[in-house]
């Protein structure tokens, strides 16, 4: 059921609606080399073959896990010969690109450069990351996304129909509902929705009139488990995480939880969820919300003493609490207000009176005569506070916000300040 030109291909209409950059660049048979990445069955390969039929190339076909650069010189010495004897361009189509190492992709560069082949190259990474730069440079990179379900029905239903290359010659009643459920499941994966419709097909009986009867029942059994679309290390891995935190950060329960729920299912190191909330707590709700650091502490210790799948619920816990706790980032700010001081200025010295008895007494025996060399124990005053100078220079980092707790120390912080000289603020980053 493999797509033969552009229209049957499924999804993808970012890329491949009229009108649009790849479209064009196939149909005017003007591009020279593609990268296409994107998860598992969403036509990385079908894209490419339908490329080179439709561009009256001739078409190869490599796989980076089993091929060598023996066989990528022999691929390239055919497309020359081809191409001098014939006048015919030659697809050189690379699987998995990124299991190539440095070496074997630096082999495709003069010929890419000389014309001798059009590479289009297929990865489930991403290809700024997992391939080589200068091979990179060298190509227009497409992004493709999950099949929408509605199409992924689509496709199923084509299958039904076709007698020579699908399933029409079985005489199938398929119930709607079960084609939704097998889409549903297949997670926007054309391949393993097909895969799922054949092994119900092949596996049912057929009725007393002859027909197979697809049941939402029978879907249920061929694909059991939904495919998460989930790589560990890799761009579904940093966007779910990043998605995760910016719901909390958002205050965003709702979203929050989902983006939990996906990881779990999807086989994600619980610790390294609860890691995250820990820095949540402090990065996005800081002072407004102290207790919210706790909990989230509180929330990865329980995970390792009972172990999943019961630590999903402290987890769940912290992260219905971070999410619609008050939000404030200012002691991260005013650490890095600091940060880029220590880094950039002129570093300062501690103030004589703030230094150890014995350092005290060298820095004022040979030191100015007019800096202060007693320290003032804020102990032994009302209040548990005397204004004296604790940086040689008057700087301000910390501004505390409005945000639940932050605002009464701001209250205080702004009493304490106003009996002391007033700093001069820093530039704002």
């Amino acid at each position: 059921m493999r797509p033969r030109s552009l229209d049957e291909l499924a999804g993808q209409a970012h890329l491949l609606a009229p009108g649009k950059l790849l479209r064009r660049a196939i149909e005017s048979d003007r591009f020279t080399s593609l990268i296409f990445h994107g998860p598992p069955g969403t036509g990385k390969t079908t894209l490419a073959s339908v490329i080179a039929r439709s561009t009256g190339s001739r078409f190869e076909a490599l796989n980076g896990v089993e091929s060598n650069v023996a066989e990528i010189r022999a691929k390239i010495d055919q497309a020359r010969t081809w191409r001098e004897l014939r006048g015919e361009t030659t697809v050189l189509f690379i699987d998995e690109i990124h299991r190539f190492n440095k070496a074997q992709q630096d082999v495709l560069l003069p010929h890419i450069e000389r014309g001798v082949v059009r590479f289009i190259g297929a990865t489930t990474q991403n290809p700024y990351f997992y391939v080589n730069s200068p091979l990179v440079s060298r190509s227009q990179v497409f992004q493709l996304e999950p099949v929408p379900v509605p199409d992924v029905v689509s496709v199923l239903q084509r299958a039904l129909a076709d007698s020579e290359r699908g399933l029409g010659y079985l005489h199938i009643v398929a119930d709607p509902a079960a084609l939704i459920h097998l889409s549903e499941k297949s997670d926007g994966d054309v391949r393993k929705a097909l895969t799922a419709l054949e092994l119900a097909a092949l596996t049912t009986n057929p009725a007393a009139d002859g027909l197979i009867y697809l049941t939402l029942a029978v879907a249920e059994e061929s694909i059991q488990r939904k495919a998460v679309v989930y790589d560990a290390g890799g761009d579904a891995h940093h966007d779910t995480i990043s998605a995760f935190i910016k719901s909390i950060r958002g205050s965003d329960p709702d979203a929050a939880l989902y983006w939990l729920a996906k990881m779990l299912h999807a086989g994600e190191d619980p610790r390294f969820i609860s890691r995250r909330l820990v820095i949540a707590a402090s990065e996005d709700i800081g002072l407004a919300d102290s207790n919210a650091l706790r909990v989230a502490l509180d929330a990865h210790h329980a995970l390792e003493f009972v172990g999943m799948p019961e630590g999903r619920i402290p987890l769940a816990h912290a992260t219905v609490y971070l999410a619609t706790a008050p939000k404030s980032n200012t002691a991260y700010v005013a650490l890095g207000l600091a940060m880029a001081d220590v880094e950039t200025g002129r570093t300062l010295a501690v103030p004589i009176h703030l230094r150890t008895p014995t350092r005290k007494k060298l820095a004022a025996a040979s030191g100015d005569a007019s800096a202060p060399t007693e320290y003032l124990y804020p102990h032994d005053f009302d209040g548990a506070h005397i204004p004296q100078a604790y940086l040689p220079e008057g700087r301000l980092y910390y501004r505390p916000g409005e945000q639940g707790m932050e605002k009464r120390i701001k209250e205080r912080l702004d009493l304490w300040r106003a009996a002391f000289s007033s700093p001069t603020p820093p530039p704002q980053p």
